[in-house]
């Protein structure tokens, strides 16, 4: 179809200026796209709020893509069409008795585009969303089939998989899975940033995953606590000696234990939400924020996050509290998070324990983006890299430069697509040409 402005992203701030847009329903079909393209990127949901898949010439739309999701029981893992959607999958895998160890906030995004920007949920021990993948299938420039994994290609895989979209359009991805589990969850209200500040360690090791809400300038914020659970409800987290009577303690470190169904953002209906108090749930209802039956909002704000050395968790948190007036007004709602470290070259969480500092704006560019800039000026020199789908102002040669495998991603963009195909101008100011 012809270039249609009315494309947009699933925010709506980013209007795609693609000359076609294809929606190949066969594998044979989109490598005759990809083969006849001169330039092309691939769409997946639509869940980012930068250019990072826009294109002037052929944009892929995958998701009607055939829907795959064959699961091997002796090897625990699932091979699945990388269009879908974490719900579409999650449902499917607990089913089978399996679960993914980890889930973003919303499960509507689709599995190739979370992984590709190395998108990821929370908990100390828990890597992002890509360190569950072991082997993918892409179309090459050429419209060829290639395929990677972390067992038969250990030195070129971990640079594929979080990708930008720069070396194909993935069409499947190897998933590592786990017995399912169940998980439940509570919500504090109440917690001083700076005792979190202060007890960061303690408060981001609480529970299997731990994300802390808040406005700044207030000074608190709200604690959503994901407690995992053995057979017979006792929570485990990760820890021996864990116990679940913890969880219901009426405070914590401050806060107080909610005692009704919460939002992230408080005037927000919190039906939307997944089951809190405690009321064990399967691990694909419980680990997201948001139930896969509801869509969270109407894509009326704009996203920015920021992940750094966890280690700098409490310095990141008191600059951030001394810009806290400057932040509020364009907020709705901010989210801290912490990640394991990974080895995947391009994964914001590359060689280290991260802390994620994640903010949902208003929709207003032009009144967000100074914020964003200010941020930036705190958290760049406490090793701050932005997540490669959401909204920042950072030079792109400084994003790439705090990536040490970002030379040898190069040399894999120029191995797969060396005329540059899947190139756009996003991907240019990463990685200019020669």
């Amino acid at each position: 179809m012809p270039g249609d402005n009315s494309l947009t992203n699933w925010a709506g701030n980013i209007a795609f200026a693609a000359a076609r847009v294809h929606r190949p329903d066969s594998i044979a079909e989109l490598r005759k796209i990809v083969s006849a393209s001169r330039k092309v990127r691939a769409l997946g949901t639509g869940h980012c709020f930068n250019h990072i898949a826009d294109t002037p010439d052929d944009l892929i739309a995958v998701g009607g893509l055939p829907n795959v999701v064959e699961i091997d029981t002796a090897a625990g893992t699932a091979s699945v069409s990388a269009g879908l959607r974490y719900a579409e999958v999650a449902e499917q895998l607990h089913r089978a008795g399996f679960a993914l160890p980890n889930l973003a906030s919303l499960p509507h995004i689709s599995i190739a585009g979370a992984c590709a920007t190395g998108t990821h949920g929370s908990g100390d021990r828990n890597g992002g969303l890509a360190t569950a993948v072991s082997a993918l299938r892409f179309v090459t420039a050429d419209g060829d089939l290639a395929e990677l994994s972390r067992r038969d290609d250990p030195e070129r895989f971990p640079g594929a998989v979080v990708s930008l979209g720069a070396l194909g359009v993935v069409t499947r991805m190897t998933l590592d899975l786990e017995p399912a589990f169940d998980v439940a969850q509570y919500v504090y209200l109440g917690l001083g940033l700076d005792r979190l500040a202060a007890d960061f360690a303690a408060a981001s090791g609480a529970a299997y995953s731990v994300s802390v809400f808040t406005k700044w300038a207030e000074g608190e914020g709200a604690v959503w606590l994901k407690r995992r659970l053995r057979a017979g409800a006792a929570a485990v987290d990760g820890q021996d000696g864990d116990d679940d009577n913890w969880a219901v303690a009426p405070e914590w470190l401050g806060a107080r234990l909610a005692t009704t169904q919460q939002h992230p953002i408080p005037q927000m209906p919190a039906g939307f939400c997944t089951q809190q108090g405690g009321v064990p749930g399967p691990w694909h209802e419980r680990l997201p924020h948001f139930r896969s039956e509801f869509t969270p909002s109407a894509g009326e704000e704009l996203q920015s996050e920021f992940l750094l050395p966890r280690e700098h968790a409490p310095q990141a948190i008191g600059a951030l509290l001394t810009l806290g007036e400057r932040i509020a007004p364009v907020l709705q709602i901010s989210e801290i998070r912490t990640v394991a470290g990974d080895d995947l070259w391009l994964s914001p969480s590359y060689g280290r324990d991260s802390v994620a500092f994640h903010f949902t704006w208003v929709k207003d560019a032009a009144a967000v983006t100074p914020v964003v800039g200010a941020i930036e000026d705190l958290l760049l020199p406490l090793g701050a890299r932005p997540h490669w789908g959401k909204v920042f102002t950072v030079e792109p040669a400084k994003v790439v430069d705090s990536y040490e495998r970002a030379p040898d991603f190069r040399r894999l963009m120029d191995e797969f697509d060396p005329g540059g195909k899947f190139r756009n101008a996003y991907i240019d100011a990463l990685f200019p040409t020669a």
